[in-house]
């Protein structure tokens, strides 16, 4: 097999591979990667098993027009109207079939679930995905609190990367987890979350 050399021989090797990659995609994000799917391998061959299937799909359905598209070759760059009708299959192949699939799937195996699922990674995650403007304060391993204001310059790492806490101001604490007076003279405080024990936030 040598390389594409027309426009529609390019779209349909697209075509075969991507559709798999957006119904993977997809379906991460609306069930969440179970644990068998963590490694890179598998998750890349649920993806390419996907796009055998979705071809397989396509080509019983639309097997008239995928012949056509493939043997026009050159003459659908000259064409306005064909290069656009290829365009819109493309995109509708790739994108939104594989998308709509995944959904269903998707929606299929919740109705199945007798607990709520969250597919953000971790609790972590979905703390400090949209926690607005608050005070925080943690009791680390050791038994000392430590806390302060977690405003617009603070941050929060999210999955893959491991758990750390960046407070922009920081409080001196009490033994009893208190906050007697923000501390001057300092830029901030990083946090790594292996030494938390305990954190909490405090509503305003």
């Amino acid at each position: 097999m040598g390389t594409p050399s027309t426009v529609a021989q390019l779209a349909l090797i697209v075509v075969a591979v991507l559709p798999g990659v957006t119904y993977q995609f997809m379906r991460e994000r609306l069930l969440g990667s179970l644990p068998g799917e963590q490694a890179v391998p598998e998750r890349i061959l649920r993806a390419l098993t996907a796009s055998v299937a979705l071809d397989a799909i396509y080509v019983v359905a639309l097997a008239p027009v995928i012949v056509r598209l493939a043997t026009q070759g050159a003459g659908i760059g000259k064409d306005a109207a064909k290069l656009r009708e290829a365009g819109v299959l493309c995109i509708a192949l790739i994108f939104v079939v594989p998308a709509i699939c995944a959904l269903l799937v998707s929606k299929w195996q919740l109705r199945k679930r007798e607990g709520r699922y969250e597919p953000i990674p971790s609790a972590w995650d979905r703390l400090f995905r949209d926690l607005s403007s608050c005070f925080i304060r943690a009791r680390l391993k050791d038994g000392t609190w430590v806390g302060g204001w977690y405003g617009s310059d603070s941050f929060a790492t999210a999955y893959p990367r491991p758990p750390e806490l960046y407070l922009e101001l920081t409080w001196d604490m009490g033994a009893d987890g208190s906050f007697t007076s923000c501390m001057t003279k300092t830029q901030g405080m990083l946090l790594n979350g292996a030494d938390i024990d305990v954190i909490e936030i405090l509503k305003n």
